[in-house]
């Protein structure tokens, strides 16, 4: 039987918004991790027989397909197709799951996913400007409100598990120090496809913060919630790419994987909540792998805010200490569709610099759901 390994993972250093990524098209962003990871595999482009690319906000320059766009960009043989995947928040995280479903089934024998998202030159919510009512009535009048709204769950996330403000902005902090330490050790440098005299590391990560500078930040969604900018994922610019095939393929071709994709599952919970189905995904993935939460030894949990690590933790009884070993998007920042890459590219590395057996990754996504993926190290 087929399987799916990684034999290589790049990222690009993650950008603020409007910060040093924000005059790089996004096709260019994704063709400079492209050319990265297919340098560092030691493959020919031509070899990919397709790319499978995640992005939310499919519009203006993201908009006609970026994936094929991304290829061209990269200055890659025509004849390498792609497609672009939009499952929200785990876009890129799906594509990988496209890619190793497309592997194993022999469809591809050579498949490269990512993801890309430029919040800079594509606002959230850009795609649905000038629309006035983007979701069908028949939906709200389903669940009884108005619309969804990421930051309310988090509200409700917040409440139903009892999350002070103080915790949330203690994760936040501690998300930002792991996050800075990583990249005072050095345990960064191998994943990125650094931009010389543009970005070189990770834009958005804070050194010093206090509890006192977080309790001075309005919250955003609720007058008396929790969330504020600080205990939420920045808005970011950001790329990563992986590239996938089968144990036999990498071997008759001299290629040396890193991991094999050992389970990948998908879960839908309350939509209106939304942020929640990361748990089940998660006890989803463990029971298909035949494994407890104990034999993962190092967790990747998107902090979109963070009331959903915080709750991933009292709902799996992980342990708390391999939890985003090395800083999340609190502290790294969120660009969307090129997240779901950027964590796995981080989870990868992270996995085989410490001899990690096996390693698990869960977003939650637009919509209330979540992709659930469990890597073993080769």
């Amino acid at each position: 039987m087929r399987d799916a390994v990684i034999v290589e993972a790049v990222r690009a250093p993650v950008g603020k918004r409007n910060g040093a990524l924000a005059g790089i098209h996004p096709a260019d962003l994704s063709a400079h991790v492209l050319s990265a990871l297919v340098e560092r595999a030691g493959i020919e482009p031509g070899d990919v027989d397709d790319v499978v690319w995640g992005c939310v906000s499919q519009a203006g320059e993201q908009a006609g397909n970026i994936a094929r766009t991304a290829v061209l960009a990269a200055g890659w043989p025509e004849s390498v197709p792609a497609t672009s995947v939009d499952r929200q928040c785990g876009s890129s995280q799906q594509a990988v799951h496209a890619a190793a479903a497309g592997v194993i089934a022999g469809y591809y024998d050579i498949a490269v996913a990512g993801g890309v998202e430029s919040m800079s030159r594509v606002p959230m919510g850009f795609a649905r400007q000038g629309v006035e009512k983007p979701m069908a009535q028949s939906v709200l009048d389903r669940y009884g409100v108005k619309g969804f709204n990421q930051g309310i769950g988090a509200e409700m996330v917040a409440e139903k598990w009892g999350f002070s403000r103080q915790q949330l902005d203690e994760y936040s902090l501690s998300s930002h120090a792991k996050a800075a330490a990583a990249v005072d050790s050095g345990a960064l440098d191998a994943q990125l496809a650094k931009l010389p005299g543009v970005l070189e590391s990770d834009e958005g990560i804070r050194r010093g913060g206090t509890l006192e500078t977080l309790g001075k930040l309005k919250t955003v969604f609720r007058e008396d919630g929790v969330i504020h900018a600080g205990n939420s994922s920045q808005i970011s610019d950001g790329t990563g790419a992986l590239l996938i095939t089968t144990s036999e393929i990498a071997k008759a071709r001299g290629l040396k994987p890193i991991a094999r994709v050992h389970t990948a599952v998908l879960a839908g919970d309350d939509p209106v909540m939304m942020l929640s189905a990361p748990w089940p995904a998660t006890h989803k993935a463990l029971r298909k792998a035949g494994l407890s939460i104990d034999d993962i030894g190092a967790f990747e949990v998107n902090e979109a805010f963070a009331p959903v690590p915080l709750a991933w933790l009292a709902e799996t009884g992980a342990d708390p200490a391999r939890l985003n070993p090395v800083g999340g998007a609190i502290a790294v920042g969120h660009p969307l569709g090129g997240s779901g890459a950027v964590l796995m590219t981080r989870l990868v590395h992270h996995m085989r610099d410490n001899g990690i057996r096996y390693g698990l990754q869960t977003m939650c996504e637009g919509g209330g759901m979540a992709n659930a993926t469990i890597l073993e190290l080769l």
